[in-house]
């Protein structure tokens, strides 16, 4: 089973709000989190990058257009300016009962803070996605982890073997996912039935299938937990495809619709139940 640790450490799978649930909110902002959490996700996945001034920024891309009215790169700008960006500006939501549309331009959603969101969400499992392949974002996220004493909750991920190993060096305390790298190593290990002796990262957070290779398997989940290791797969949205995995034994749904998430971990048994991701 995997290694002890309350940001991943549940008797059920843990549902994990992607980007705060990015279905049913601009992703990465405090309305999609708040609304996430209120839905029963027991955490959030959020990602990472270095405003112009060195503050840690929670938002997804490097560049500003696809979810906020501004324009450019994201590096090019303070925080203070990011935060005048209206985070909500493209978002319209995936549900046919949701108002069409841009419901939440002017509505207040903003870039925010790594430090806001984690003095906001103190008693909940973060895993925080680094996107830039750079030790400086490592150790700049792991000074905001340790100011609010956020070791034993919060994870980091990231595709770049570089910076989670500054991350690893930084801080040995910190847990964090594998790399991509690291992850395509124990795939091809997992199929030869190779053991993974002692390795640096606590959890898989892998998709189910990346191009035409399939990552998640049961057979696949047994290696991972012999190695102590956790298996926290994105993003899973649709209910039979929660079910197939949750059976198989993963530990994490990581998923833009916390609200289907969280009702196929408290309802096992569906019969006789409408289908949530289908309303």
């Amino acid at each position: 089973m995997p290694r002890p640790h309350p940001a991943i450490d549940l008797p059920r799978p843990q549902v994990f709000a992607h980007r705060g649930g990015a279905a049913l909110r601009p992703e990465n902002t405090i309305a999609a989190f708040d609304h996430g959490l209120a839905l029963g996700a027991d955490g959030l996945e959020f990602d990472v990058h270095l405003s112009r001034d060195g503050i840690v920024v929670v938002h997804h891309d490097a560049s500003l257009e696809r979810t906020t009215n501004g324009r450019g790169l994201l590096a090019a700008h303070t925080a203070a300016e990011l935060a005048r960006f209206d985070a909500g500006f493209h978002f319209t939501p995936r549900l046919a009962r949701e108002p069409a549309g841009f419901p939440y331009r002017g509505a207040g959603a903003a870039i925010p803070t790594l430090g806001e969101v984690l003095r906001r969400y103190r008693d909940i499992p973060v895993i925080i996605e680094l996107k830039a392949n750079e030790p400086e974002l490592a150790r700049r996220t792991i000074d905001e982890v340790r100011a609010v004493d956020g070791l034993d909750r919060i994870s980091l991920g990231s595709f770049g073997t570089r910076v989670l190993r500054a991350a690893r060096a930084y801080e040995p305390r910190i847990r964090t996912g594998s790399s991509r790298e690291e992850t395509r190593r124990a795939l091809y290990r997992s199929w030869c039935r190779w053991p993974v002796a002692d390795p640096p990262f606590d959890a898989y957070q892998v998709p189910e299938i990346a191009g035409t290779t399939r990552v998640v398997s049961p057979r696949f989940v047994d290696y991972a937990h012999r190695a102590g290791v956790a298996v926290q797969v994105w993003t899973v949205d649709e209910e039979a495809d929660m079910r197939r995995l949750i059976d198989w034994g993963i530990d994490g749904i990581i998923s833009d619709r916390p609200d289907v998430a969280v009702e196929v971990v408290r309802n096992p048994n569906p019969s006789g139940r409408s289908n949530p991701s289908n309303p």
